[in-house]
């Protein structure tokens, strides 16, 4: 049985690179976790998790993370990506994420409107909402990142 993460963070980046992977990397070093192995998870925050505004967390560990990105190589084109976490009183608290073209502004917007759904689809009352995103205008190719990442 895999651990529960007892802390999460929520980081964006967006950055160039000379191809969408490199984009990609720079973007995750921009936002502060590019030197860790993520594995993507889907939108549940754990019970009792904490916010910490930065984790400590040794390079090249399996991190579980929700993240959205969006990479492109369209010059001056507007990409963003955002996430967002929903709370409930003393329960589990719902991420949603979203990528595409855009602003951030709209990003989150989208994220809010998610997870507004998610409480009601799942009958539990939102109490809070927290978002970060990232938005880029590509020069020549670019990424736009946001995550909740989760450890323990």
């Amino acid at each position: 049985m895999l651990p529960t993460p007892k802390k999460f963070t929520l980081v964006s980046g967006a950055a160039e690179g000379p191809t969408p992977l490199n984009a990609f990397d720079n973007a995750l070093l921009a936002s502060g976790i590019g030197n860790l192995n993520l594995i993507r998870v889907s939108s549940i925050l754990p019970p009792g998790a904490e916010f910490a505004e930065r984790l400590d967390i040794p390079p090249g560990s399996l991190t579980p993370t929700a993240y959205g990105y969006i990479t492109s190589d369209v010059p001056g084109e507007r990409i963003a990506a955002a996430v967002g976490i929903g709370f409930s009183d003393n329960t589990f608290g719902v991420i949603m994420e979203w990528e595409g073209k855009g602003t951030a502004a709209e990003a989150e917007a989208a994220v809010k409107r998610m997870i507004e759904e998610a409480f009601k689809a799942r009958g539990m009352e939102l109490r809070k909402t927290v978002f970060k995103s990232a938005e880029h205008q590509v020069e020549k190719c670019g990424c736009a990142f946001a995550a909740v990442a989760l450890w323990y």
